[in-house]
């Protein structure tokens, strides 16, 4: 016993100085993880998090420069509620016309050019909230995993068109902007720095990634778990079985054969929402008879296993974490789980050479 306590010290002992060794030389070099997924997975809203919590955050003058994109967002989600009104949906009133006064709000809302917004006019206040109100949007909103829409379209127009309205964190958080190209942010963390390369997510964008793959020290893979039950953007492909095809992929590059893989099964507050309403065997049938399908949990374990199944075979190892990319205290929490899981895997390269 007494051999096993002086082994156990000893260890303890080596690997202490290993990590030691490991944060002194981290303290001169850059980590680099490589963050991808599908779009919309919340990859955008993860680096705003780490400019947050381990960055320079966002000042007054920063939040004011945000306020332009969310009017955008709100127009946008109002032009897909509207257009999506076209879609049969039983519950709407098959007598309402074109000469409606709801159907003049939302035909007139529909013509405004989003790119241009940078403030709501006042009509445009007043039309967003009498076609929201409506009860057949209300009921085409219920079926929106049916179209395209952002998950953050309830909007709070009093407060957002408010004279003296500032965004605040959670609104720069929450809003949507399509990654384009490829965004690289760097950030202190312990004295180590940290740098954060985030690629767009549709596949017209993919092509660009091929030079950030070299000397990436952890490949971090976002997933939406809400997504289980929506479709792409061109409506073919259930959005879940294309992150995990894209998660398939990627494994398979050479680029990664000694990173280790940091999965994120994000958006568990969506998943918890929905998931009661919206049956993960409807579209993942192998569910069905394993779990109480209504349960959040079991969903994401079922999910889990899913890519971790795709990640057999991986030298490396898989490193899963729950996460709600809205959630500051939820990100440093897995952040710092992250940071540890670089320095062991920096500490098991120095043992195995």
């Amino acid at each position: 016993c007494s051999v096993q306590v002086g082994v156990k010290r000893l260890f303890s002992s080596v690997y202490s100085k290993l990590e030691k060794d490991v944060r002194i030389r981290s303290s001169h070099t850059v980590w680099s993880l490589f963050s991808t997924g599908t779009g919309e997975s919340g990859k955008s809203t993860f680096i705003k998090q780490m400019r947050i919590i381990h960055g320079k955050g966002y000042s007054e003058e920063d939040r004011k420069g945000f306020t332009r994109l969310i009017y955008q967002n709100i127009i946008t989600a109002i032009q897909a509620l509207a257009d999506a009104m076209h879609v049969p949906c039983p519950a709407l009133n098959p007598k309402r016309d074109v000469t409606s006064p709801f159907q003049a709000l939302a035909h007139r809302l529909l013509q405004v050019e989003t790119h241009m917004v940078s403030a709501l006019e006042p009509w445009q206040v007043a039309a967003i909230k009498n076609v929201w109100n409506d009860h057949g949007v209300q009921n085409c909103y219920d079926r929106r995993r049916e179209y395209q829409i952002s998950d953050n379209a309830q909007y709070d127009l009093d407060r957002l068109t408010a004279p003296s309205y500032v965004p605040t964190l959670q609104d720069i958080l929450r809003v949507r902007v399509n990654t384009t190209g490829i965004i690289e942010y760097h950030f202190d963390l312990s004295n180590v720095i940290f740098r954060m390369v985030d690629v767009g997510g549709q596949r017209s964008e993919r092509k660009k990634w091929i030079h950030c793959f070299e000397d990436v020290t952890s490949l971090v893979f976002l997933a939406a778990l809400s997504e289980y039950d929506q479709v792409l953007e061109d409506t073919k492909e259930n959005r879940l079985k294309e992150s995990m095809a894209l998660f398939r992929t990627i494994l398979s590059y050479p680029w990664f054969e000694d990173s280790s893989t940091i999965l994120f099964l994000n958006k568990t507050d969506l998943l918890e929402e929905k998931i009661p309403r919206s049956h993960l065997a409807t579209y993942f049938p192998e569910f069905s008879g394993k779990f109480v399908y209504s349960l959040p949990h079991a969903a994401k374990e079922f999910i889990l296993q899913m890519y971790t199944n795709l990640h057999r075979g991986h030298e490396k190892r898989l490193y899963a974490h729950y996460t709600c990319a809205t959630d500051t205290d939820n990100i440093k929490k897995v952040f710092k789980s992250v940071k540890d899981t670089v320095f062991r895997d920096a500490i098991d390269n120095i043992t195995i050479l």
